[in-house]
């Protein structure tokens, strides 16, 4: 699939940081990731540390498919609310979903951190905006059910948010815990770790086939040659069909710019937090450590890489006239804009694990806006059950979630985890 429209920011920016060969014979592993671009060096990294024989494949150049597009805002917010995702599956569950997840935003921050990956983290706060009066009681129930699930939230009414920006929407949540990055040099970063830790990457090499034999998996690819290994783990993104036959979710195109540097931020509210707001579709922005801002949402349902691609003129412009409603007096050059395909589940929430139809495979899907922080999740998850570590609470992750409240024991096992 073409996930891409020519001229993403980061890979231009970027460069090649690093060069890996395809793979030239037949080889085997304990463990055999499929899939170079973040979720795949996350899964590669958390198992080599662990020391876990790994062998990661990718048909392109490492980190260029969806990585290379991605807007790297991390946020421990789903896609959808808290206080809806309470209804789903119980308030137990939902609030676990949230909590792991500021601890993935947590986590990657001390990550880059210890293995000095130059990729621009910075901590940030996140501001959601009600886009219009209509959206303003469903987003004060957010901000209570926040509250009350013990997130460091702030409530801005229309006087608060005057005070410290141009914005014109009548009321927001400001959240702390959330963060940006260049996931593009970060994939980088993380597979040079991982093969310090001695894992062996193979870009450019294409997997054409899979076979499934009682202890062991094989991946063959196009130039004839054999990987051998006890475990998969499929990082493959939105180009999952070939191991799973029944769709689990819906493709979009996004839409995104990126402006040349700007000397200030004047009416950014909060030190230049992300900023994201409740209309479907939504527009979400953040800056860059170069001064730059970035811009993107308006989706749409995907239909080829075509139609997607025409529309990239009309949706640039529509997100600079968003912008200059948003943010009037910070002045906006486009550099560079991309249209991308990403894929959405039904409850906002990953595919991570085992299915029950794919024998010796785990699955590192993190679908929706939440895309680098499920990566991270299923890193951890996918380490621990192969090395034999299940955790039942994560089940709200996997294949086999389903509706209501957990039972007593375990929603009580749920509400005291620490992270």
């Amino acid at each position: 699939m073409n996930l891409l429209s020519p001229e993403p920011f980061w890979p231009i920016r970027g460069g090649l940081p690093q060069t890996y060969p395809s793979l030239a014979g037949n080889a085997s592993c304990e463990v055999a990731v499929l899939g170079a671009g973040i979720s795949g060096a996350l899964a590669a990294w958390h198992l080599a540390e662990a020391g876990v024989d790994v062998v990661v494949l990718d048909r392109r150049e490492v980190a260029h498919g969806s990585t290379a597009g991605s807007t790297s805002l991390l946020q421990y917010e789903i896609d959808e609310p808290l206080h809806r995702l309470a209804r789903r599956y119980g308030p137990v569950q939902a609030a676990y979903a949230y909590r792991r997840s500021l601890a993935a935003v947590t986590g990657l921050g001390k990550l880059v951190r210890r293995l000095r990956i130059d990729c621009e983290f910075v901590d940030r706060t996140s501001l959601l905006l009600a886009s219009n009066d209509a959206h303003v009681p469903r987003l004060r129930r957010e901000y209570e059910a926040r509250a009350r699930a013990g997130f460091d939230v702030e409530w801005w009414d229309r006087r608060r948010i005057i005070r410290g920006s141009t914005l014109p929407q009548p009321a927001a949540i400001l959240s702390h815990g959330a963060g940006q990055l260049d996931a593009y040099r970060l994939t980088y970063g993380l597979l040079a770790a991982a093969r310090r830790r001695g894992a062996r990457i193979y870009d450019r090499t294409t997997v054409t086939g899979t076979r499934f034999h009682p202890r062991r998996v094989e991946l063959r690819t196009a130039e004839g040659h054999c990987l051998r290994a006890r475990h998969l783990v499929v990082a493959t993104g939105y180009e999952v069909d070939a191991f799973l036959k029944i769709r689990m979710t819906e493709l979009h195109s996004t839409f995104a710019l990126i402006s040349e540097p700007v000397a200030a931020f004047p009416g950014w509210p909060a030190a230049r937090c992300l900023i994201w707001e409740t209309a479907d579709p939504y527009v979400y922005l953040r800056t860059t450590e170069d001064g730059r801002v970035l811009i993107g949402g308006y989706d749409e349902p995907f239909r080829d890489p075509v139609a997607r691609d025409r529309l990239l003129g009309p949706k640039t412009a529509r997100l600079q006239r968003r912008f200059r409603e948003l943010l009037p007096r910070i002045p906006l050059q486009v550099a560079y804009a991309w249209a991308g395909t990403f894929a959405k589940t039904a409850d906002g929430l990953p595919f991570i694990g085992r299915h029950p139809g794919v024998p010796h495979t785990w699955f590192a899907l993190g679908y929706g806006g939440n895309g680098i922080t499920y990566s991270f999740i299923a890193a951890e998850l996918i380490r621990d059950q192969i090395l034999g570590v299940a955790r039942a609470e994560d089940d709200i992750f996997g294949f086999a979630r389903s509706p209501g409240s957990p039972p007593g024991r375990l929603a009580r096992r749920l509400k005291n985890v620490r992270f």
